[in-house]
């Protein structure tokens, strides 16, 4: 057995004062010269081995990283004198993304074992085998208590007291809603701290620094140090967090130590009840847009759900909201006049206000979410002192300051309304011949999987599957020498692709990919979903229905392995899909269908004719359905697309991925990969 050795980490160590940068060199203060290896708490991995005390700034890297941070003390001290000629209250200690420092001093650590171990520990923490399950966690404390135990237990109470948030609830479009925010914020001078929830491929991408997934190596740091100190006060009457709630412990902790300006706040569930709701005291709060969601917890009806929501209302302190129905409303202001506290409503942003600028985020339900942020933002820059220098008197509050619209702009967000050009038949593995004559996948990502945001999606991809289409036309009138005319919009980033005249001819074919978790209701989703594209002339060629890869009760990052065992995957759920699609498309009885599709229908992917395939084919009495299909495994599904359009360079396949977050995560995994 090995004996790792314990750390106790001192205020230096994780959040006290940063390593001193000069223009020759990096030194760490002292006491980081005795570390000698980090607990890795039941797993025992070692994250830090002893190493020489003298450090240089231009020694060779042992691992690479992004180009973005090789310079961040340059991107750091250039942020600080931004904010200052502006007259900004830059309040943060000159702690810049020192990851490169880290990391050379990690070099010789096998940090993917290492990474792996944490998120094995986070999946110990999943309490629940799947969405909706009401298991009790235990102990004599209820959720906030608990909450503000672990943070006294690690010294965070009176320093998140210090940090200066942004709180956001609400049922669709708060994820948007902050990320609005964080951009809008930073690009104004300030360092950025953003919490989000759920993450689609890496469970980093919860804690944004500076519009950037904290690395690797603070993701261990911090993860560990919390861990520990974690696990050796456990009881039975205070045991380990659920998943949540120490993720939520654990970015209040990067925040404080990362020494952020402003903490963006993104409510997990509810309001009331959140684990985030140990916030005392925010900047200001924000309640986007609310819908019928998660009603198994927060209630039956919309009145119901905006109490949950209202409940991250504090005494006299400024909130924000969006336009919403009457019974909502009325709960929101019940609750603003209870506590004092002075609610505005607020209109979708005007197009007009972006100076011929667009919103990096797709879909027209994006103006109200920037609208809010807009409005929280402008409420936080008050409240700091920070306003008067950004909102100039010969600007006027009507005209929005250059970094708000740089932030609305240049805003990203993985997994809502993104669009991604499959490049498989153009990578190193095909040859150029073959690349040239293959015909386009592309993937349009949207996680939506309530009946207001399913409504969004279908409004979404039918303007962009139009103009994805209609866009090479309108150069064709201008010019026969047509090259980069392909424009691919990834939530504000512009791509453009080499194509020719071939382009033009393309078979379109639109397709459904779909998921969704057995706690939703699929009759409310799939309806919705087909009758808002079919009002904007948008109609699928075929439906797919697949199992996700990752599970509800394990956490996994981009790198994990994909199981390839399929046989034991129970699809008794996609046929189930697939038998509603049929009856909302065809009007098949389900009995009927009930009967024609067998499980063994799915052990295989269909024939490349199934593409081709007129509807009048399908015949559920012969057990042969022609619009739809249900494949075993998503990698699977994903090959199946990829060969179809390899093998016909005249074909268009446009996929929309929607019904699950969790589906989105996992094509883009494989997609990347």
């Amino acid at each position: 057995m090995i004996r790792i050795k314990s750390l106790s980490f001192t205020e230096c160590d994780i959040c006290g004062q940063p390593p001193q940068i000069s223009e020759t060199g990096l030194m760490f203060p002292a006491l980081i010269h005795t570390i000698t290896h980090l607990k890795g708490g039941i797993f025992g991995v070692p994250l830090f081995h002893k190493r020489e005390s003298q450090f240089s700034i231009r020694t060779p890297w042992g691992l690479s990283f992004p180009p973005a941070y090789v310079d961040t003390y340059s991107l750091s001290r250039r942020r600080k004198i931004y904010s200052q000629e502006k007259g900004f209250r830059y309040q943060s200690m000159e702690k810049p993304e020192s990851d490169v420092a880290i990391i050379d001093y990690l070099q010789d650590v096998p940090l993917s074992d290492s990474y792996e171990a944490a998120l094995e520990a986070l999946s110990s923490l999943i309490r629940q085998q799947k969405r909706g399950d009401q298991k009790t966690i235990g102990g004599k404390y209820g959720k906030l208590d608990r909450m503000q135990m672990y943070l006294k237990i690690l010294d965070l109470e009176e320093r998140v007291a210090g940090l200066k948030i942004i709180h956001v609830a609400g049922t669709k479009g708060k994820g948007s809603t902050c990320t609005f925010c964080e951009a809008i914020l930073r690009e104004s001078g300030f360092r950025t701290g953003l919490f989000t929830s759920p993450h689609l491929i890496d469970v980093r991408e919860r804690f944004r620094i500076n519009g950037v997934d904290i690395s690797e190596v603070k993701f261990l740091l911090y993860f560990w140090n919390c861990w520990n100190q974690l696990k050796e006060h456990e009881t039975e009457d205070l045991p380990m967090p659920p998943l949540f709630q120490f993720l939520t412990v654990l970015a209040f902790k990067i925040f404080v130590c990362e020494q952020v300006d402003v903490s963006i706040i993104e409510v997990g569930l509810g309001g009331r009840n959140d684990s985030t709701n140990v916030i005392e005291k925010p900047v200001v709060c924000g309640i986007t847009s609310l819908g019928m969601d998660h009603t198994e917890t927060l209630g039956n009806t919309i009145g119901q759900i905006a109490s949950h929501k209202a409940g991250i209302f504090k005494h006299q302190i400024p909130a924000f909201t969006v336009l919403q129905v009457s019974e909502a409303m009325d709960v929101l202001q019940e609750n603003a006049r209870e506590l004092m506290v002075p609610l505005k409503v607020v209109e979708p942003l005007d197009s007009k206000a972006l100076n011929g600028l667009k919103l990096s985020l797709s879909g027209d339900h994006q103006f109200s979410n920037a609208g809010l942020a807009v409005s929280l933002c402008r409420s936080w820059l008050q409240r700091t002192g920070n306003c008067e220098k950004l909102f100039q008197k010969d600007n006027g509050e009507a005209n929005l300051p250059e970094a708000f619209l740089r932030g609305l702009s240049t805003a990203h967000i993985s997994g809502r309304a993104q669009i991604v050009h499959d490049s498989s038949s153009s990578s190193s593995h095909v040859s150029s011949e073959v690349a040239e004559t293959s015909g386009d996948l592309i993937f349009y990502l949207d996680g939506a999987h309530s009946p207001e945001s399913i409504e969004a999606c279908a409004k979404w991809f039918s303007v962009a599957v139009k103009g994805n289409n209609q866009s090479p036309s309108l150069v064709l009138s201008s010019s026969h020498n047509i090259e980069n005319i392909n424009v691919v919009r990834k939530n504000g980033h512009v791509q453009h692709e080499k194509c020719n005249i071939q382009e033009f001819n393309k078979i379109s074919k639109k397709i459904l990919l779909f998921n969704c978790m057995e706690v939703r209701d699929p009759q409310i989703l799939l309806p919705g979903l087909v009758s808002t594209c079919a009002s904007s002339g948008t109609f699928f060629s075929k439906a797919i229905f697949v199992p996700s890869i990752s599970t509800y009760n394990k956490v996994t990052s981009g790198t994990s392995v994909i199981p390839s065992d399929i046989s034991s995957k129970d699809l008794s759920w996609q046929f189930s899909l697939q038998r509603l699609w049929e009856r909302i498309v065809h009007g098949i009885d389900t009995d009927l269908l009930e009967k024609s599709t067998k499980m063994d229908g799915a052990e295989t992917s269909p024939h490349r004719e199934f593409l081709y395939e007129d509807a009048s084919n399908c015949s559920p009495s012969n057990g042969y359905l022609a619009c739809s299909a249900v494949i075993p495994s998503l990698p699977l599904t994903i090959k199946w697309l990829r060969d179809c359009v390899r093998e016909n360079p005249s074909l268009r396949l446009q996929v929309l991925v929607t019904g699950s977050l969790h589906l989105v995560g996992d094509v883009l995994k494989l997609i990347r990969r």
